[in-house]
């Protein structure tokens, strides 16, 4: 058997269906094997980049890991933003790279290159693989191949690349057995942390839970914690789909962007229970001693070195436990189960006024009644990404983008539960999100057309928000996968709607088009005494994005008034085929609320509240002489 049959064999045996991919020589016996294959296909993106965000969508939403195939030289060397992405946000990735034969291969650093298009690509992804290798020996094929799988897939997940030679890829191996293993991490007892935990909030006033994507295999298990104690949740932008904005305990969305409810509940608890998430400075603020400041700070996390990543950046924790989250939850519970009256909720009724409090400052401070009293000759996204949201249905998936347009959606897109919604947060690459939506396209179950019955339209709220003299009466709904995404970042990887062409890929994407790189513009007016360079004309254009969509064959729809939002998303979400929005809202650059300064606490944001509104929202003690940037009191640390 070839080694390059035996690869993609392999992939095929793990249940992968599509594998995306440049052709190169350096990969040419890699993509001819799939010829001789039944259950798994190729997917030809025009970019390296692309392939690599495709696979990085497949993954998020197969529940698989992806696989992307270059060739060597720039190939590779394209794959190192996508590579990158799932380094960061923890994703399983296989990267599958070829190289020259190795009697052309240097033998040494000394040597700049021999073989043409040879590169040294394990060198360069090393730092942002959890495993990256070159075999140059046929017979080690079967133990790399499966050893670079079980180390993608154990603890915390992440990337591996394989690099194969040509001649490499040619060779013949005999395989006798299969070599699939797993690596098992032995758990540690948490029977003494279940304790502790359940002490913890027997003995808080003010219980906070905070969720972020590592907490994905454990959502069943935050619902039991929520709801069994009556604790407000809120989860980070790699979690909004999994606590979702219809769940009876949420209590908004935070940060230094916080949305609704403005960061009030997390910085009034007096005990924060963190499941899956590394508390980034996304969420902290530049001022991370005021994060949280008066509560005992719980983390659950598989990752051990974030608990010195915590403290490197002035976090106090109180109690790191490091374990998987679905690990420790699922023995959490069976603890409470054993250990708490069935007959009486514990602690009956004693957090009810705190949720309620929580509760109201989610509703009170909704970013969307905010922005709906900006005027705006063109459409506003916020009244727009509302309207959205209302109208996607329990079963869509919604990828959005970097820069401003994934602020909008953080600020307002209301999840439902059964949504998959996500964008690549640590990394986070302008051009993303198109190509994620095509791997999440590949990788969902096929679904076929349904009519909306009156029952699911009232499951999805859609009387929520409406605008002056809109029926949001929807007739018909089909399962969509949306994408978001801005102007700037439709160019980066505008070539890909050739590929959503030839394979026909069902995606809606939304262009919020604004004209500008508008959170770089925000930017600059805080930074740069408002010079906005590099980021709007003449620096900066746009082409007509529906003449584009055109000349690709794909149907387009533009839309520039907020009156006619509702008719043309009714209209564009049921568009047969691949299809483009051009959403014109033209120059907008206000993405409230924000933390008024990079070192203000992050309840202190704009646009700014009355010190006295400000101080009847802290419910903690406040000192007289501490005050934040702008001059309002604010808590002790």
């Amino acid at each position: 058997m070839k080694v390059a049959d035996y690869i993609i064999q392999t992939l095929e045996d793990h249940g992968i269906s599509h594998a995306f991919l440049v052709y190169g020589a350096a990969n040419g016996s890699l993509v001819d094997a799939f010829t001789r294959m039944k259950n798994i296909k190729y997917v030809c993106a025009q970019h390296e980049q692309a392939a690599g965000f495709m696979a990085e969508g497949y993954a998020k939403v197969s529940g698989n890991f992806g696989v992307a195939i270059a060739t060597s030289g720039p190939g590779g060397m394209n794959l190192v933003t996508p590579i990158g992405n799932c380094f960061y946000d923890s994703v399983p990735c296989l990267f599958l790279t070829g190289q020259v034969k190795t009697q052309f291969m240097r033998p040494d650093d000394s040597i700049r290159q021999i073989g043409f298009q040879e590169t040294d690509i394990v060198s360069i992804v090393t730092p942002i693989t959890k495993y990256a290798v070159m075999i140059t020996d046929a017979k080690d094929v079967p133990t790399e191949l499966e050893k670079a799988i079980a180390i993608m897939k154990s603890g915390r997940p992440g990337p591996v690349l394989i690099d194969l030679p040509i001649d490499v890829q040619k060779a013949d191996i005999k395989v006798k057995h299969s070599y699939r293993r797993e690596m098992k991490t032995p758990l540690p007892s948490v029977a003494n942390h279940c304790r502790m935990l359940l002490n913890a909030i027997k003995n808080s006033k003010r219980p906070y839970i905070l969720v972020g994507g590592g907490a994905r295999r454990a959502i069943m298990g935050i619902k039991y914690i929520s709801d069994k104690f009556n604790i407000p949740v809120s989860p980070t932008w790699n979690a909004i789909d999994l606590v979702t904005s219809d769940w009876p305990n949420y209590a908004g969305r935070v940060g230094t962007y916080g949305g609704d409810g403005r960061n009030f509940g997390i910085q009034n608890c007096d005990l924060l229970i963190c499941i899956g998430t590394r508390i980034s400075g996304r969420i902290t603020g530049g001022d991370p001693e005021s994060f949280a400041r008066s509560a005992k700070k719980w983390v659950i996390d598989i990752d051990k070195s974030n608990d010195e990543a915590l403290k490197s950046q002035g976090i106090k924790i109180d109690n790191f436990i490091h374990a998987d989250a679905n690990h420790f939850l699922h023995e959490f519970v069976d603890f409470v189960e054993k250990n708490v009256d069935k007959q009486n909720r514990l602690l009956d009724g004693y957090f009810d006024k705190w949720m309620i409090q929580c509760l109201a400052w989610k509703e009170r401070y909704d970013p969307v009644k905010l922005h709906l009293a900006s005027e705006h000759e063109y459409v506003n996204p916020y009244a727009f990404m509302r309207m959205l949201s209302n109208l996607c249905g329990p079963h869509d998936i919604i990828v959005s983008d970097c820069g401003g347009n994934q602020v909008i959606f953080a600020h307002s897109f209301k999840t439902k539960d059964g949504q998959r919604c996500f964008t690549n947060n640590g990394n986070s690459p302008m051009g993303f999100s198109m190509c994620g939506a095509m791997g999440a396209w590949f990788a969902q179950t096929k679904k076929q057309p349904s009519p909306l019955m009156d029952k699911l339209i009232d499951s999805c709220n859609l009387t929520q928000f409406t605008l002056p003299g809109e029926n949001l009466t929807v007739k018909e709904w089909y399962p969509n996968v949306i994408c978001i995404i801005g102007d700037g970042g439709m160019q980066m990887n505008i070539q890909e709607l050739q590929t959503m062409k030839n394979y026909g890929i069902n995606i809606k994407v939304i262009v919020l088009n604004n004209h500008i790189y508008g959170i770089t513009k925000a930017f600059q007016k805080v930074n740069f005494e408002g010079r906005a360079e590099a980021c709007e004309p003449p620096h900066y254009t746009v082409p007509d994005f529906a003449k584009i969509a055109s000349s690709y064959g794909i149907s387009n729809i533009s839309i520039h008034k907020n009156e006619d939002i509702n008719i043309a998303l009714q209209q564009f979400l049921k568009m047969p085929g691949p299809s483009i929005m051009d959403v014109n809202c033209h120059d907008w650059h206000e993405y409230y609320p924000k933390i008024s300064g990079w070192k203000t606490p992050i309840e202190d944001m704009e646009p700014l509240l009355s010190n006295e509104e400000f101080i009847n929202n802290m419910l903690i003690p406040i000192s007289k002489t501490s005050k934040c940037a702008r001059g309002l009191i604010h808590v002790d640390k």
